[in-house]
């Protein structure tokens, strides 16, 4: 198949029925007088940093990174101390991206190989790109998407153009996030030898000279001759390090350069801005460069080359500090930071050790970025000059979700991580710098919403996203954070939401054991469990605890405690729901959790709803977190607080039962007519398999589709707030058992 086929189709057709049923939808309706020319928009999308990570925001722990230039872009424009994400990489970005809650997108959790489309951003969404392109923005996206993935996705490696952006030069792993390490170090050892995906030196197992070959076979022969090991410097120049072995030609057969491996190796893919798609091979220098690196390469080439009359909006979007963590090349990192060739990436304590240089890395790519796109310069020591007036861009940065479990910095709750609506899961720094700053070096309290930089995007164009958007938005206004040092909060109310993607036919992820006690189905995949440190129970388990268990697995969390309770093994106490929802005001929070829990006295799975009242806030350096339940303590609340959780619980019911389901509206339009009909049969014939014409979640777009579609003809559903209780938004998806 042509792979420039779907995206020309999903052009003509979209056009079309924009003509047809929504000619006014995209006018233009400036909410201020828009700046003369456009801004720039530099958006920095960071990868599993909570805000308890940095020191910039008051917290960071112990050891907190050095981050010089993220806190001088800070110091330059403001910083949102308050600010609420999702807490999954792909929830998180599809509202950021679309302005639009999880309910809305039915982007729920953080997208695997298995996931059905319908569980990915649908191109009839209005994103950012598409929502700048009224205004003549050219985009393009750096490094990761994740708001897809190919084998489900009925455009492919043409996703990222087909969601919108003129040009995509990035990442498309199997599972959205960074593959395995290869333990075998390009072929030179055994499987799982080298936790870190490079040969050590001598005195920890390894060699201390070597043949280093890179993907053009070329060899060169390399000696340590510092403290950094040979076969580290040898991987991170994009090659493979023989040990102890001298150069040879040809390459000997064992060495190995198609595995992937972590952010070292990686599936490269380019979307072209002429429909074009190419997929860099394994050998090539591009695809085996840092992950925190080679983006910020494209990403300067791509900015230098437009001409200045053009306004542009750029995503760098780093895997940093996404697992598997590794260690970044030396030289992006502070002179005086020790050498950590010889730790463990395995290894909990050391991972702690790795993502702090994972993050310093990090800083120095963001101010190399700025610096080599004349945003900023360097001062005589080196310092990052950063002076947004003398630019046209604004600056963004912001993080997808919290930290993992196993990198929080205290005093935030290691147990309430990455993938749950507490505080440390969704708390996440958030960066605005620009010429529109007024006093900058400010903190900003109030709350404010990852979607909210979707509206901050149409702000800058001058676009009212409310007016110009053809459904439903959940952004608001950031604009006047920037233009007004004494603004009052304009939320009132945040809301966070994790809930789960479905595979074919209501299968979901299998179970993933942590340490003893903790259970979530959010890993994909055997590697992506194991690479977060937990036990696979899914199909293909090799744990010893796991041995006997059905061969296509276990399927729910529940399943296993039951399987451990019959064969005198530890059983878990802590199953991650498989939804859960957080909504808050200024003082107080609720949470609820719906999840298959474990019954001990029937030891049996029985369906479990949680609700969770706290009070919080945002102290430095000690926050007041969502630990200490207040409807746990058996006291009645007092007339304060209950008047504060009768409130959130109305408006949590009010925020679910905003999108009532439409069965056969599939762009999106809240009616389903022969728009959707066309919708359908191009689907049919783009693939038959899966697409947002799937309704019924088989897994093909096919007649059993199009019957649906016919039944459901007229419009969709008129949301009634008030009768939907605020736990039961939609059924729990079960997988079949």
């Amino acid at each position: 198949m042509d792979s420039s086929l779907p995206f020309g189709q999903r052009t003509l057709v979209t056009l079309a029925l924009l003509i047809a049923l929504a000619g006014v939808a995209f006018v233009c309706g400036p909410v201020h007088a828009a700046q003369t020319p456009l801004p720039n928009i530099l958006l920095i999308v960071m990868d599993d940093i909570g805000i308890d990570q940095w020191k910039l925001f008051g917290y960071g722990g112990a050891t907190p990174a050095a981050t010089p230039n993220i806190d001088a872009i800070a110091a330059a424009g403001i910083k949102f101390h308050n600010l609420w994400t999702m807490p999954a990489c792909s929830n998180g970005r599809a509202t950021l991206f679309t302005g639009r809650y999880p309910l809305r997108t039915h982007v729920y959790t953080a997208l695997g190989n298995n996931d059905l489309a319908n569980f990915m951003v649908n191109p009839n969404e209005v994103t950012a790109p598409n929502l700048l392109r009224q205004r003549g923005y050219k985009s393009a996206l750096f490094g990761k998407f994740h708001m897809g993935i190919q084998s489900n996705n009925p455009y492919g490696y043409g996703m990222v153009r087909a969601f919108g952006f003129d040009y995509f030069y990035g990442w498309l792993d199997a599972t959205g996030d960074p593959s395995s390490i290869d333990g075998t170090a390009g072929g030179v050892a055994p499987p799982g030898t080298w936790s870190c995906g490079f040969v050590r030196d001598a005195n920890h197992g390894g060699a201390d000279s070597g043949a280093c070959y890179s993907g053009n076979n070329a060899c060169a022969v390399m000696s340590k001759s510092g403290a950094e090991a040979p076969g580290r410097i040898c991987r991170d120049a994009g090659g493979i390090f023989d040990p102890n072995q001298p150069c040879i030609n040809p390459t000997p057969d064992n060495i190995n350069f198609a595995t992937l491996s972590g952010h070292y190796v990686s599936p490269l893919t380019i979307n072209n801005e002429d429909g074009s798609i190419e997929q860099v091979p394994s050998t090539d220098l591009r695809a085996r460069t840092y992950r925190g690196t080679d983006p910020v390469d494209a990403a300067i080439n791509w900015i230098n080359q437009q001409p200045a009359s053009q306004p542009w909006m750029v995503s760098v979007a780093f895997a940093t500090a996404h697992t598997p963590v590794m260690q970044p090349p030396a030289q992006l990192l502070p002179p005086s930071e020790a050498d950590t060739s010889n730790l463990d990436c395995s290894n909990s304590l050391d991972q702690r050790v790795i993502t702090n240089q994972m993050e310093e890395a990090l800083d120095s790519e963001v101010g190399r970025l700025l610096v080599a796109t004349g945003l900023a310069s360097r001062g005589q020591n080196g310092q990052l000059i950063y002076r947004p007036n003398q630019t046209n861009t604004v600056i963004v940065m912001v993080t997808d979700n919290g930290s993992l479990g196993t990198v929080v910095k205290a005093p935030f709750d290691s147990s309430q991580a990455k993938s749950s609506v507490y505080q440390t899961g969704v708390w996440c720094p958030g960066i605005v710098a620009g010429p529109p700053v007024k006093k900058p070096g400010r903190q900003v309290n109030a709350m404010v919403n990852i979607a909210d930089l979707y509206q901050l995007f149409g702000e800058l164009a001058g676009i009212d996203v409310h007016q110009n958007v053809p459904r439903t938005v959940d952004a608001q206004s950031i604009l006047p954070y920037l233009l007004n040092p004494s603004q009052p909060s304009i939320r009132k109310t945040n809301f966070t939401q994790i809930g789960t993607n479905l595979h074919a036919n209501g299968e979901i992820n299998s179970p993933c054991q942590f340490n003893t006690t903790t259970c979530s189905q959010i890993a994909p995949t055997k590697g992506v469990c194991e690479d977060n440190g937990g036990i696979w129970w899914g199909p293909g388990a090799t744990d010893p605890s796991t041995v006997g268990i059905p061969a296509d697995g276990l399927q729910l969390c529940c399943d296993v405690a039951v399987w451990q309770a019959n064969h005198a093994q530890t059983i878990l106490t802590n199953i991650y729901p498989l939804e859960a929802f957080a909504i808050r005001n200024a003082n107080y929070k609720i949470v609820i959790n719906n999840y298959e829990g474990y019954d001990a006295p029937s030891n049996a799975c029985l369906a479990t709803s949680t609700k969770e009242f706290y009070q919080i806030n945002e102290n430095v350096p000690l926050p007041k977190l969502d630990n200490d339940n207040l409807l746990a303590s058996g006291t009645p609340l007092n007339r304060q607080q209950k008047k504060n959780y009768d409130a959130l619980t109305a408006q949590l019911a009010q925020i679910l039962a905003s999108q009532p389901a439409c069965p056969g509206d599939i762009n999106l339009d809240r009616v389903v007519n022969n728009a959707d009909i066309a919708e359908w049969q191009m689907f049919q014939q783009l693939s038959g398999f899966s697409s947002w014409a799937d309704i019924n979640l088989d897994g093909l777009t096919d007649s059993a589709d199009l019957a649906i579609i016919l039944q459901n003809q007229g419009a969709c559903p008129t949301p009634h707030p008030a009768q939907v209780p605020a736990a039961q938004s939609r059924p729990i998806p079960v997988a079949s058992r």
